[in-house]
C-alpha cells in the first residue's frame, strides 16, 4: 500500500489511523475541507452521508490512492488493513472458483481459506463458481478475502450497496461478529440510514465536511444530521438501542460548524 505523508509516525494512545485537517481538491475543486477524524482498536465507525458528499473520496485518501492537499495523514506502524470494495465485477466468461478467487494474488493454504469462509458464513463453498453468488454471498466473499491478511483494521466502501434490507442488516450482524472474534476496527462508509445505525458505536456525518459525530443515539438528534437525513432512522434505531445503551450512556457529540447549507 502507498506511504502516507506522515505514515508511521507516532499516534497518541493505541490509535490506528487518523486524519488531520485534510482537504481534498480535484484541480480547483475542493471536494473534502478540513477533515479531522481517527480510529481506535476494535470500534466500528462509519461515515454517513449523501451521494456526492466525499465518502469514497476520503477512504481512497485514507488508504493513500489519492493525495491530500492539506493537512496530514497517519497510521500506526506496520499496519494491516483489509479493504472490502463497493462491489466487484465478475467476467462470466472466465470461470473461477471461490477457492481460486481466495488466492489471488498471493495464493493462501486450504486451512486458511477454509477458516475466513466459515468466519464469514461460507463454510464449504469453496468449489461454488464466483458467477453464480447471489449478492449477499459475493459480498461475504470479498469480506473473507479481506480477512486473510488478520488485518487490525477494516475498510468497507459501502459493502451492502445493492442488497435488501435483510440482507444489509445480516451483513451488519456479521461485520459485528468479525469485530468481536478478531478484535480488528471496522471503517466504513455508507448511504443507509437505518441498520448502519446501530450497528455502529460512533458515527460521522460527511457533507464535503464532517457535519457532526458521536454515538449513533446522540448523532441522530443533532440538528446538523436531520438537515442531512430528516427524521427516516428513529425506528431502526429503536430496535437496536437497548443493545448499546450500557456502552453509549457517556456519549458526546462534536459539531463542526460551516456556513453551508445541507437542506
Amino acid at each position: 500500500m502507498p506511504e502516507l505523508p506522515g505514515a508511521g509516525m507516532s499516534l497518541p494512545g493505541a490509535t490506528l489511523i487518523a486524519a488531520e485537517h485534510v482537504c481534498v481538491r480535484f484541480g480547483a475543486d475542493e471536494v473534502l475541507h478540513d477533515i479531522s477524524l481517527k480510529v481506535d482498536p476494535g470500534e466500528i465507525v462509519t461515515i454517513l452521508g449523501p451521494n456526492g458528499s466525499g465518502k469514497s473520496t476520503l477512504l481512497r485518501a485514507l488508504l493513500g490512492i489519492i493525495p491530500v492537499a492539506e493537512g496530514r495523514l497517519m497510521r500506526q506502524a506496520g499496519l494491516r488493513i483489509g479493504y472490502v470494495p463497493q462491489k466487484l465485477t465478475i467476467d462470466r466468461t472466465m470461470p473461477i472458483t471461490v477457492r481460486r478467487f481466495l488466492s489471488l494474488p498471493t495464493r493462501v493454504s486450504d486451512l486458511a481459506a477454509d477458516e475466513v469462509l466459515a468466519r464469514v458464513g461460507m463454510a464449504g463453498q469453496g468449489a461454488e463458481q464466483m458467477t453464480t453468488l447471489s449478492g449477499g454471498q459475493l459480498q461475504r466473499i470479498l469480506l473473507a478475502r479481506a480477512l486473510l491478511g488478520r488485518p487490525q483494521l477494516l475498510m468497507l466502501d459501502e459493502p451492502t450497496s445493492g442488497l435488501d434490507q435483510p440482507g444489509e442488516a445480516a451483513f451488519y450482524r456479521l461485520i459485528e461478529e468479525v469485530r468481536h472474534q478478531t478484535g480488528a476496527a471496522v471503517l466504513m462508509i455508507s448511504h443507509d440510514l437505518h441498520v448502519v445505525m446501530a450497528a455502529s458505536d460512533r458515527v460521522i456525518c460527511l457533507n464535503g465536511h464532517i457535519c457532526c459525530e458521536g454515538t449513533p443515539r446522540v448523532v441522530s438528534t443533532a440538528p446538523e444530521y436531520r438537515a442531512l437525513f430528516g427524521l427516516g432512522t428513529q425506528g431502526a434505531l429503536a430496535l437496536y438501542r437497548h443493545e448499546h445503551d450500557h456502552a453509549h450512556e457517556d456519549g458526546h457529540p462534536h459539531h463542526h460548524h460551516h456556513e453551508h447549507d445541507h437542506a
